[in-house]
């Protein structure tokens, strides 16, 4: 493990620590494993992992659903597997990084920032996004 990953990893476990202990019922938490899974994702991660991470965000930033309603989902899928598409990783990733959510005071402030990692990592990805639509629906069908 090189060190700038090892360095993420104390990051992600810092914000884990600020989502896991949140107070609000709509669990925050997802909403940072999804961003972070898709952001840090390369060749060796595991293609489920940067699904759920997009499948996560489209559902969240383009539909409004809570880290509790996404995690729903997750299981769903996870119940129900079917083919997983190919997906395009793009070079680009977003602005926003894990360090830049945490330089904001915890509290609301965080949480919008949380928020706008997450909508920021999803655009990256839009290449994707019809093809998680096209999956999701899938899953809707059942």
């Amino acid at each position: 493990m090189t060190h700038l990953m090892a360095e993420e990893d104390k990051l992600l476990h810092e914000l884990s620590f600020y989502t896991l202990s949140h107070a609000s019922p709509d669990f925050i938490h997802q909403q940072i494993v999804d961003a972070y899974g898709a952001q840090s994702a390369n060749e060796h991660t595991k293609p489920i992992r940067i699904l759920f991470s997009l499948v996560g965000l489209y559902l969240h930033v383009e539909e409004g659903f809570t880290g509790k309603e996404v995690q729903l989902f997750h299981q769903k899928m996870a119940r129900q597997k079917k083919a997983w598409p190919e997906l395009h990783l793009p070079k680009f990733r977003g602005e926003i990084k894990i360090e830049d959510v945490l330089k904001v005071a915890p509290g609301a402030d965080r949480d919008q920032m949380i928020r706008l990692w997450s909508e920021d990592v999803w655009k990256a990805f839009q290449e994707n996004r019809t093809t998680i639509i096209d999956l999701i629906q899938e899953y809707r069908v059942d």
